[in-house]
């Protein structure tokens, strides 16, 4: 039953473009974290360690187990 009026049209929602000079900072703040992230979690004991103790390896001792590194 076409009665000769138009259905309305719909237009996708414009989304605003983010230029890569301003992304650049929290790209670099991101990958600085997870960087420092990975490390306390996966390398921070023995040689490498920054704090003396097993203190921090107890903190994120499940979190090793979670993500795969072995630690005894």
């Amino acid at each position: 039953m076409s009665d000769g009026t138009a259905s309305p049209e719909f237009e996708a929602p414009s989304v605003p473009l983010i230029s890569l000079n301003d992304l650049l900072p929290y790209a670099l703040f991101i990958t600085i974290m997870a960087c420092l992230l990975l490390y306390f979690v996966g390398a921070e004991e023995g040689a490498t360690s920054v704090f003396p103790g097993m203190t921090l390896h107890e903190w994120v001792h499940d979190a090793r187990h979670l993500i795969g590194f072995p630690c005894h």
